[in-house]
């Protein structure tokens, strides 16, 4: 790779690290607010040190004659994540007195949208600490969907291309340059997270607790003000509003654009929104009824705790309401299963994505059609898309690699002393952003801190590279791409 491109790569770093020294400020003021000031200096030395390195890498100035080319947004968008993570853990690392280990794997964690934590006595922590973690929630989730728009449809798997309709075109019917779609999308996520701060504090949350919420809810990460999660608040407007938001969050931000631009059917003509919607929907039913039945919950209770504790897992948010694993061996691999669905693509959600399943019953039920008709020309669609041979070849390859992840992440994680379950639904959590996974001990009622270090960094790993959707960090590691 050419030295003009790694140049200008440190510049666009330097700035992200100059905004991110600058936004270390927010804490500040609502530590000063709470009247907390001891924990200030651990904020203002990190923001000097983070501007400090964002200088140094903006002194040699933007390269004139240098320009990025699609495949150097992979280097880009992997470099900014791992670079943002490791000064965002300083402050962290300085509060809490805890390793780095820790406070990286908290940071890859918030700024991943994963919600896993090894955070105890939340109800109690700093406020600046509080707000620092959800800030990086609110920063990676937007941050991502950035990438899902501009970066993954390169690589082609991020399903954007499936999604060229006259409802929810982003090249060429929602916007026409990016700089102002970019824009559109920074408002809306805006405006979401201040309407989900007054909900949640017309609810009956402070309004601390409100913020935060709102941008764990939105971003879809799930990091919470207390150890319980959403169980510490006993109002059901509480939890309703977390329902809406995390599914306001796992939608299409594209189609947000394209509603605010006129189009005022996009969302409800897309087959993926209703497919992610009727499929939450069904869930809820089901497994609440079956709640209803095997407890002593009255079933609107019983369908509250449901949607709750389902919306979390599908949207890749994390929030917990309530121990789920006591449940019985159903709710358990229930939620095993959900951990993989995810949300929308071009959302803040991570997971498979429901467009893959829609898409593999498409080519399921084509093919069970070609073996009765042989001779037969199968016309496949999704959202009123031809699957031609590219995004077919895509949408296989980035299934394998990301079930092989899961799998390669989890037999390393045995490796570090885990029994097979917290392994297991540690990869899987870690891979599809998820937060919480199963057994006593990383499950909705523990915490990853008892975990060895090398199992934490083997999960940091495993969080990038599901956040990144697997094959724009895969790629770095070819040849290929190294050559001029």
């Amino acid at each position: 790779m050419a030295l003009p491109t790694l140049r200008i790569i440190g510049f666009i770093l330097g700035i992200f690290l100059i905004t991110l020294a600058v936004s270390m400020l927010i804490p500040m003021f609502t530590l000063m607010v709470y009247e907390r000031t001891d924990d200030i200096g651990a904020f203002l030395w990190s923001s000097l040190i983070t501007a400090v390195t964002g200088l140094v890498l903006l002194a040699s100035g933007r390269p004139q004659n240098a320009q990025l080319r699609p495949r150097d947004m992979y280097l880009l968008t992997t470099g900014s994540w791992l670079v943002v993570c490791i000064f965002a853990a300083l402050p962290m690392m300085q509060i809490q007195h805890m390793s780095y280990t820790d406070a990286f794997f908290e940071t890859m964690s918030g700024i991943t949208t994963t919600g896993s934590t090894v955070l105890v006595g939340l109800d109690h922590a700093s406020p600046g600490l509080l707000i620092w973690r959800s800030m990086l929630h609110w920063l990676g989730g937007i941050g991502f969907i950035g990438m899902a728009v501009a970066i993954l449809p390169l690589l082609r798997v991020g399903g954007m291309r499936l999604f060229q309709t006259e409802s929810s075109d982003w090249g060429e019917k929602v916007m026409p340059r990016s700089h102002m779609a970019a824009k559109f999308i920074l408002f809306i996520y805006i405006a979401f997270t201040l309407l989900g701060t007054l909900a949640f504090w017309l609810a009956g949350m402070s309004g601390f607790d409100a913020l935060n919420h709102a941008m764990a809810s939105i971003s879809t990460g799930g990091f919470s003000t207390s150890d319980q999660s959403l169980a510490n608040w006993t109002q059901p407007a509480v939890h309703w509003v977390a329902v809406v938001f995390m599914m306001i969050g796992a939608l299409p931000f594209t189609l947000y654009v394209a509603t605010l631009r006129g189009n005022r059917q996009a969302l409800l003509r897309d087959h993926q929104v209703r497919g992610f919607v009727g499929m939450l929907v069904l869930t809820w039913l089901i497994f609440g009824s079956w709640l209803w039945l095997n407890s002593d919950y009255a079933w609107l209770d019983a369908f509250r705790i449901v949607a709750v504790n389902v919306t979390s897992v599908v949207t890749t948010t994390g929030f917990a309401l309530g121990d789920y694993t006591q449940w019985g061996s159903f709710a358990v691999l229930m939620f095993f299963y959900l951990t993989f669905v995810g949300g929308c693509s071009g959302s803040t959600a991570g997971g498979l994505k429901i467009f893959r399943f829609q898409v593999a019953y498409v080519l399921l039920k084509a093919s069970l059609q070609q073996l009765v008709h042989p001779r037969a020309v199968i016309k496949q669609q999704y959202n009123h898309h031809n699957l031609d041979e590219d995004i077919v070849r895509s949408l296989i390859t980035f299934s394998f690699f990301f079930t092989i992840t899961i799998g390669i992440i989890a037999l390393a994680l045995t490796l570090t002393g885990l029994d097979w379950v917290t392994a297991l639904t540690g990869a899987a959590t870690a891979v599809c952003n998820v937060g919480p996974g199963l057994g006593p001990i990383i499950g909705p009622a523990g915490n990853f801190a008892s975990l060895p270090d090398s199992a934490k960094w083997i999960l940091t790993a495993g969080m990038l590279l599901g956040r990144l959707e697997i094959l724009t960090v895969l790629v770095l590691f070819t040849r290929a791409f190294w050559k001029h």
